[in-house]
């Protein structure tokens, strides 16, 4: 159970995060380069989805009971794409409007996202051979 609650609260900490960048930001739409940044990031998340099978994704970093290892599109190259992708969305959101408040929501981010994959892999190392290999 322990588990479970440092998984829910590192995805709640994600989200107040994601909605702070948001929230205190200039408009996404006051830079060119943000937007171009912004979009970049979602067409990642969209490469990795398309790969992703449905039963996998789960917002908190556990595996689920039927998950499978991917290893193809996105996932060939890097271990959590749709983390990227946030960080790469959120990073074109701190570019709009680069302050040190930004700057600092958006490490606090990183950490989180960090966080996130370590226990995922954590996890995954405990799961499957294929991923250990």
């Amino acid at each position: 159970m322990q588990h479970k609650l440092y998984s829910y609260t590192l995805v709640s900490l994600q989200f107040l995060l994601i909605g702070a960048l948001l929230l205190f930001g200039t408009s996404l739409f006051s830079s060119v380069l943000a937007i171009l940044i912004f979009i970049g990031g979602a067409v990642m998340g969209m490469y990795a989805l398309f790969y992703n099978n449905l039963k996998n994704i789960n917002i908190i970093p556990e595996i689920k009971e039927d998950a499978v290892l991917i290893t193809t599109g996105a996932y060939a190259y890097i271990r959590h794409p749709m983390y990227f992708s946030v960080l790469i969305m959120m990073l074109g959101v701190v570019v709009a409007d680069v302050n040190m408040i930004s700057m600092g929501l958006y490490l606090l981010l990183i950490i989180i996202l960090l966080l996130k994959a370590h226990k995922e892999e954590k996890l995954w190392m405990e799961k499957s051979e294929a991923y250990r290999a």
